[in-house]
């Protein structure tokens, strides 16, 4: 079974018994969204915060044989049964969608004339990856490994086990016996887990109980627990990737955002007007501008993509919107349990980090911020008026429409890198329509401003010659 390079879900192990593989008013009109789907390697991770309550949701996208299936998350402390649950397989796609980079549209006036004709264009730029990840599990002692089962349930589809270790090497060897295929860098990855105390949630797929679920897509797990830390343990995920990943963060707060504690938390570059050209390349445009962020903030800092209060009592939601925000029951879903009917203060914020082993040497570490300020990751296009322009307002357009999208390709160029060919002939595509030198129009308070600066320059001309003129005769006068 191939896999992709680095393809470990953020803070999951995934170990195969096959020898393993590296693996306020409206503004615009939406035209296009950079999904997730868009990054190779990537995860999805839903974290809501209340107080000391933390509640993760998983999302797996693994596709193959379900019997090859596992994955290992660390957790603080052992798990109860009632803390373990089933999530709506929807609700990745439905926040993911809502929050996602965005490609609004706007069309110029016609100068020539009163009427301008707004229209709407809609595209979706989708990417479908999928992501293999294989396991089997064989149950034996592990007393002597030093490893203990701390509980064991049976949830939706999954069999799950709460392990604890004295030591890296016995958990490593327990794995191993019972068909786990540990990657090499395992062992110094598992130790530090083991001396904070972490416990380990072990998920396999019970195929019996499979066969009743119709998706050929596994369900995403939710899990719920008390602790002081506020964290994502992404070191696990790192064992087996010889590269880098994404992972998409989607939290939600009552009081305002989620921002990383021990790594800085930067705003992606926003609201940046870009060439209509983009516009049948907007995925790969957004892939290229992370890429270059990235490297900008020297490849370990975490963007922030979207921040914004989606309260039910809340009116705009995003500027414009990708999709309908999540109503009260989607985030009931996630973990939200504060919110009963329209009451209550839900805070959303998106982040997304591009993680490797040597810069992100530590766990995620998230605090839950006052700042509610309203952010939103989007890029606008202005499509050029066309029609006549003979009028002098359409000749003085069509020069300002030069200038406008020569520093559009040069916005073009600074986020993403990119050299295109058709720079030219995308600047000057209305050229030709330019007749000659255009009479400039002054605008009536410009007029009344410079009169008044003239008559200013001669009243003070008046007045210092009159000075003289009174020191000239009297120093005359004097020598007479």
């Amino acid at each position: 079974m191939n896999m992709k390079k680095g393809w470990a879900i953020f803070f999951m192990v995934l170990i195969a018994m096959t020898p393993a593989m590296p693996t306020l008013g409206f503004c615009g009109f939406y035209v296009a969204k950079a999904d997730a789907n868009l990054f190779n390697d990537k995860s999805e991770v839903i974290l809501v915060r209340d107080g000391n309550n933390t509640t993760i949701t998983m999302s797996n996208d693994f596709q193959g044989d379900v019997s090859e299936f596992a994955m290992v998350v660390p957790v603080p402390v052992v798990l109860r049964r009632d803390q373990i649950r089933i999530a709506d397989p929807g609700l990745f796609a439905k926040l993911d969608t809502y929050s996602s980079p965005r490609l609004v549209e706007y069309y110029d006036p016609m100068p020539c004339m009163p009427e301008y004709n707004y229209r709407m264009m809609e595209s979706d730029m989708e990417i479908n990856l999928s992501s293999v990840m294989v396991f089997d599990a064989v149950a034996e002692s592990a007393k002597d490994l030093g490893v203990s089962i701390e509980a064991q349930y049976d949830v939706g589809e999954y069999d799950i086990l709460i392990l604890s270790a004295k030591e890296s090497t016995g958990l490593q060897k327990w794995l191993t016996q019972n068909g786990y295929k540990i990657p090499a860098q395992a062992n110094e990855v598992l130790a530090p887990y083991i001396k904070d105390q972490m416990k380990f949630f072990v998920v396999k797929v019970d195929v019996e109980q499979r066969g009743q679920f119709s998706s050929d897509r596994l369900n995403p797990i939710q899990i719920s627990f008390e602790s002081d830390r506020f964290m994502l343990p992404i070191r696990l995920g790192m064992a087996n990737s010889q590269g880098t990943q994404d992972m998409i963060v989607y939290a939600f707060t009552k009081e305002g955002r989620v921002e990383c504690a021990n790594y800085r938390t930067v705003k992606i570059p926003t609201d940046r007007n870009i060439p209509t050209i983009v516009q049948p390349r907007f995925g790969q445009f957004y892939k290229d501008l992370f890429d270059k962020a990235y490297k900008n903030e020297g490849r370990n800092a975490i963007f922030l993509e979207y921040a914004w209060n989606v309260s039910p009592t809340w009116g705009v939601k995003c500027d414009p919107c990708n999709g309908p925000p999540p109503i009260v029951q989607e985030m009931n879903n996630a973990g939200v349990s504060w919110m009963t009917g329209n009451s209550g203060q839900v805070f959303f914020t998106r982040l997304h980090v591009r993680y490797s082993r040597d810069k992100f040497p530590q766990d995620l570490m998230f605090q839950v911020t006052p700042n509610k300020e309203h952010f939103q990751c989007r890029y606008v296009m202005n499509h050029a008026a066309q029609g006549d322009m003979s009028c002098d307002e359409g000749q003085r357009y069509l020069k300002e429409l030069e200038s406008r999208r020569k520093m559009e390709m040069d916005e073009l160029s600074a986020l993403t890198g990119w050299d295109s060919p058709l720079q030219k002939n995308y600047i000057q595509e209305f050229s030709n329509q330019i007749k000659g030198d255009v009479m400039t129009t002054i605008d009536p308070s410009s007029a009344w401003s410079i009169i008044k600066g003239i008559f200013v320059i001669l009243l003070t001309l008046a007045l210092f010659s009159s000075a003289w003129w009174v020191f000239e005769h009297k120093r005359a006068s004097d020598l007479e």
